[in-house]
């Protein structure tokens, strides 16, 4: 069985559960390969089961590693499970209220986030994909040539997407940002059918193999731009230079935080520092002020500090980075991009 699932199981035991059950479409995947296209349900227990729609049966055949059921339902369900003596279920948080009410007066429940903590180290396997994902992206964004494009953001936005499907990616990994002038200073712009103008901010990822890149550059053009530039790549490579197993992730905000603080933006730094990535474009843990977890090797956080004027501008610098002794920026794309 899948070193995930044993992982799981024993932290079901642990903690007195019978079986975990989950619906989130990447969760169904981690766990077993399989990724839904309309809706499944996939208990993890002793001898772990996904109930998947009529529609998706094909699919889960061919690529899920663990017992396929077709769905018939929640009645069907809630009776097998009863049937094997299961009297109490952990959830995943993100399990919607109306699947909820279906198990809650046939089980005692409670939010568990097993899979999430699996999800947070990952395997050889995954930083490859997402350091395949990521050099499709930067090798896309260079063939964009921005710097001579004359088109408008929108245009901009769609040429970068065509040429990452083009370059082996199966799709953007979240709705590219491009993004210039004065709404650069908001932090998840969306591209507008206008001509680039100054600065130009582009926040962009691939997928693939199911699997994420996020980098994000800001091209400046005025003295301005510049001295803002450079107090954001200070604390996005001061940063990185940080991070290291054994200590917290809100140690890496705080880093970041501070050089942005002494110059006197801290204000305008609205934004936590980074997030994991993987199969989800967010995951956990993430560089925030919020977050003790500790940093381990085999995780893959984002750093992207930013400085947003309102009205003016704004500039955010982005590296994905892979831990090992030390963080490790994924890709080759310098900063400035000339």
């Amino acid at each position: 069985m899948d070193f995930h699932i044993n992982n799981i199981l024993n932290d079901l035991k642990k903690d007195n559960f019978q079986a975990y059950l989950l619906t989130q479409f990447t969760n169904v995947e981690y766990i077993s390969g399989y990724r839904p296209t309309s809706f499944a349900f996939c208990i993890i227990k002793e001898n772990p089961i996904i109930y998947a729609s009529q529609m998706d049966m094909e699919l889960a055949n061919q690529n899920s590693s663990i017992e396929v059921k077709k769905y018939e339902s929640y009645e069907v369900m809630i009776d097998e499970l009863k049937k094997e003596g299961i009297k109490n279920l952990a959830i995943e948080p993100s399990l919607p209220f109306s699947s909820y009410v279906q198990f809650r007066d046939d089980f005692e429940i409670d939010s568990k986030t097993y899979v999430d903590k699996q999800r947070m180290i990952k395997t050889q396997d995954e930083i490859e994909k997402i350091t395949k994902a990521t050099e499709i992206a930067q090798k896309s964004f260079l063939q964009l040539d921005i710097l001579n494009n004359n088109g408008s953001e929108k245009e901009v936005a769609f040429d970068l997407v065509r040429l990452m499907i083009e370059n082996g990616a199966a799709k953007e990994s979240f709705d590219t940002i491009v993004t210039s002038g004065p709404d650069s200073s908001l932090p998840h712009a969306i591209p507008q059918n206008k001509k680039l103008s100054q600065p130009v901010l582009i926040d962009w990822g691939a997928i693939y193999r199911g699997y994420c890149s996020d980098n994000t550059r800001t091209m400046v053009y005025t003295e301005r731009q510049q001295e803002i530039w450079d107090i954001v790549a200070e604390a996005h490579d001061k940063a990185i230079k940080a991070i290291k197993p054994g200590i917290k992730c809100l140690e890496i905000d705080t880093v970041a935080r501070d050089i942005i603080e002494e110059y006197g933006y801290g204000d305008k730094f609205i934004h936590s520092t980074g997030h994991s990535l993987g199969l989800d474009i967010h995951e956990t843990p993430g560089f925030s002020l919020r977050d003790e977890t500790v940093i381990e090797d085999g995780m893959v956080i984002t750093v992207e500090p930013g400085i947003y004027l309102e009205g003016e501008f704004g500039v955010r610098l982005e590296d994905t980075v892979s831990i090992s002794k030390k963080g490790n920026v994924i890709g080759d794309l310098p900063l400035d991009i000339i």
